[in-house]
């Protein structure tokens, strides 16, 4: 990672904390920028007459705020990195930092990837509508198709979305794919989302059915993953660190579908489960765990609420129940079920093996709106 490219803003940072006279400063920062933690706050301190604390616990997100932590300690202003605000109350003064990167891969790389991306999308285009009357084996087998499990398209134009560091670079990209003779959608999502085109590995509410196919502009599979999921598109992918192109194979995702449905089967003679309820600010979803707890109520089954700050195996797996069910991030189910002992599915995924959710509507991407 080239941090000169990278644009940290500590001068706008630094402006705020003298106009406000603050003398305590938190700084948060994602595990990636952890390294760079004390160069920053070596800078912040030599330029105002602030002291800054590192909240060096793991941050997973702009859902997850330390606030009544730093509250608690006298910090007056808590500077968050690499985040954008979502439509939570931090509950104090609060400083979000994108921390942009100034990325320009070539689009020539990518271009015959959406070339055939596209051509996926006008093949589904053209079959929209179809009423398919499917046996069970057959419904069970739509469930982890990656294409076959979406609503129809309306139409095949190509979305563009990316992580915060890149969004700034999107409408500069969105003019370089119409040239290319494309038809391009930044799109544009719920409460959740600060700007066009962003995407959470919680949310993805910019899809639109006039959407057949995406490119995200950022490095790693956290979202691409999540965003495939969620709409069963195909999705190319423009690395602006490295400029390389790729995509994520619609083969990946459906062995992680096929995980799932392992996972639905595996808690069918479940009695009891722990349902997790998150206690990070942007992850608390009590009434949705109040609701599966009823759910299994009504199927003769037991739920036991158990609210946490972070999840992991050491921390349930002990507990004398057949299955978990997890309503904190949504991520967790997906990304670490392979870590767990005992099954961990979640909300959607209980409905399905309760039979209140039907197999053939396919997949559904748990998400926080």
């Amino acid at each position: 990672m080239d941090l000169e490219k990278h644009d940290f803003e500590l001068d706008d940072l630094v402006t705020r904390i003298k106009e406000n006279d603050h003398r305590l400063v938190a700084l948060q920062v994602p595990e990636g920028l952890k390294m760079q933690a004390l160069e920053m706050m070596d800078a912040i301190e030599d330029e105002s007459a602030a002291k800054v604390i590192l909240a060096a616990d793991p941050c997973y997100g702009a859902c997850d705020l330390v606030h009544d932590k730093m509250k608690m300690m006298g910090v007056e202003l808590v500077a968050h990195m690499g985040h954008s605000q979502m439509n939570i109350d931090s509950g104090m003064p609060t400083h979000f930092i994108p921390v942009t990167y100034e990325g320009d891969p070539k689009i020539d790389p990518v271009i015959p990837i959406l070339m055939e991306h596209k051509a996926i999308a006008e093949e589904r285009l053209t079959s929209a509508g179809e009423e398919i009357d499917l046996t069970d084996e057959e419904a069970v087998e739509r469930f982890v198709d990656a294409v076959g499990r979406v609503a129809p398209l309306t139409g095949t134009k190509l979305g563009l979305v990316g992580s915060i560091q890149h969004l700034h670079l999107l409408f500069d990209y969105k003019k370089r794919f119409e040239s290319a003779g494309f038809e391009v959608e930044i799109p544009v999502g719920g409460a959740r989302l600060t700007f066009p085109g962003q995407v959470l590995g919680c949310n993805y509410s910019g899809d639109d059915p006039s959407i057949g196919h995406y490119l995200f502009l950022g490095s790693g599979d956290f979202h691409p993953i999540g965003l495939v999921m969620h709409t069963g598109k195909p999705l190319a992918l423009l690395d602006p660190y490295t400029g390389d192109a790729s995509e994520m194979s619609f083969s990946r995702i459906e062995r992680l579908l096929r995980q799932r449905m392992g996972l639905i089967f595996a808690v069918d003679n479940a009695k009891s489960f722990g349902i997790l309820i998150g206690e990070k600010p942007g992850q608390m979803r009590r009434n949705l765990a109040i609701r599966m707890k009823n759910l299994l109520k009504k199927h003769g089954k037991k739920g036991y609420l158990l609210a946490m700050d972070h999840v992991g195996p050491d921390l349930i797996d002990f507990y004398p129940v057949d299955a978990f069910v997890n309503t904190a991030c949504p991520r967790i189910a997906i990304d670490d079920a392979v870590k767990y002992a005992k099954p961990l599915i979640t909300p959607f995924e209980l409905e399905v093996s309760l039979g209140e959710k039907n197999w053939e509507n396919g997949y559904q991407f748990d998400e926080i709106p």
